[in-house]
């Protein structure tokens, strides 16, 4: 069983800001996707504290909402509230819910998303006829502002670097997850669509990893430490790796005793939160894990049977 080794009674476990000469912390909520009627293949985004208390169902609708980018206290979540089912489109909120606005007005992939230039632009994959290009967009008009073409069959998940200058994303040279061959990898490329390189190495012994599993799960760049983080499916369990942007120093950061997958970072670099389920458990229920990327104390945050997904972190306000 997984030990649970610290109790976290705030939600102000942020990163510092400096205001007006005077240090205030950046109170934080996680928010995820959750799986809330499943014959009807309803999900929607909840938010948190830090503690797992005060949960908040923020978009409330039927059909499909989920989140993979918050940016302060804009939280992003693609959604098919106006159109058909799994139709998507790019909206905003904030961590209640209490304001939405919609971006886009052409549909999206399901894919994680990143934001630069203090969340005024952000990456998205969208589904757009003819074209095969990932798209950097402004948050307030919906504008295109450029494209990367990154010349691989299968591409998903972009993520900027801290200073927006380059991509991390998940790639592949075969179109579909059941094409013979295919393998998912992390590739780096520049924002200008030049200098593409591969940035993970699946270990080519390693034949336990069923056809739909990740070998490279959409990455996360953590500008504190400057390192890449990503879950694979190695040895017959997720774990969650981390590797320098210049492929060095790659290691496995969970424990082989959860299954880990989609993680976000807190602004600061401390906290380290992921879906996941204990190996031991003999029902396999999808959770939210916190944990504290020095110590490497892990509490479990939900225990109900509902299936969560996908958190990430944003922001309510200052702590005054």
């Amino acid at each position: 069983m997984l030990l649970l080794y610290t109790t976290l009674t705030g939600c102000s476990l942020g990163s510092d800001q400096q205001t007006e000469g005077e240090k205030t912390a950046v109170v934080l909520r996680i928010a995820f996707n959750v799986l809330v009627d499943e014959p009807n293949d309803n999900y929607e985004v909840f938010t948190m504290d830090l503690n797992g208390e005060n949960r908040v169902n923020v978009t409330n609708q039927p059909g499909v909402e989920w989140t993979y980018d918050a940016w302060g206290d804009r939280l992003f979540y693609i959604s098919d509230k106006d159109t058909t089912h799994r139709y998507y489109f790019l909206y905003e909120t904030d961590a209640y819910g209490k304001h939405h606005r919609k971006i886009t007005d052409y549909r999206l992939k399901d894919s994680w998303m990143s934001t630069r230039n203090d969340g005024k632009e952000i990456i998205v994959n969208p589904r757009v006829e003819g074209d095969s290009a990932f798209y950097i967009l402004s948050t307030q008009t919906g504008e295109l502002i450029s494209k990367i073409y990154t010349n691989k069959r299968s591409y998903n998940d972009p993520c900027f670097s801290p200073d927006g200058g380059r991509v991390v994303f998940r790639g592949a040279d075969m179109a579909f997850k059941k094409d013979n061959g295919y393998v998912d990898e992390l590739y780096i490329i520049n924002v200008d669509g030049s200098g593409v390189r591969q940035l993970t190495h699946y270990p080519p012994d390693d034949t336990l990893s069923m056809w739909y599993q990740y070998h490279a799960a959409p990455p996360i760049w953590e500008p504190n430490r400057d390192i890449i983080t990503y879950a694979s499916v190695q040895k017959g369990n997720s774990s969650i790796f981390e590797i320098k942007p210049d492929g060095t120093n790659q290691r496995k950061i969970t424990p082989d005793s959860l299954h880990a997958t989609w993680h976000s970072w807190s602004p600061d670099g401390r906290w380290l939160v992921f879906d996941g389920y204990i190996r031991a458990d003999t029902i396999v229920n999808y959770d939210i894990f916190l944990m504290n990327y020095d110590e490497k104390t892990i509490e479990r945050l939900t225990f109900d049977t509902l299936y969560q997904q996908a958190p990430v972190f944003v922001e309510t306000g200052v702590n005054e």
